[in-house]
């Protein structure tokens, strides 16, 4: 039985049923294995607990939206 997990930010309930969905079509896809045997979880982590670069994310979001505005 696959088992795909997903560690992000926070989504919205659109985005994880979107996400759950094609995750399972693609990776069915690819291994030739009927979708009904994935699994898919979802592991929302906040901006403040994980980091890039020394920053915590929120801190790289807020600089980046501030370069491109």
């Amino acid at each position: 039985m696959p088992y795909i997990t997903v560690e992000s930010g926070a989504l919205s309930d659109g985005q994880k049923e979107e996400l759950i969905r094609r995750l399972t079509e693609v990776s069915s896809e690819i291994m030739n294995v009927p979708q009904e045997f994935f699994v898919t979880t979802i592991k929302e982590v906040p901006n403040k607990n994980f980091g890039i670069g020394g920053k915590t994310i929120d801190k790289v979001k807020e600089e980046y939206r501030k370069k491109h505005q």
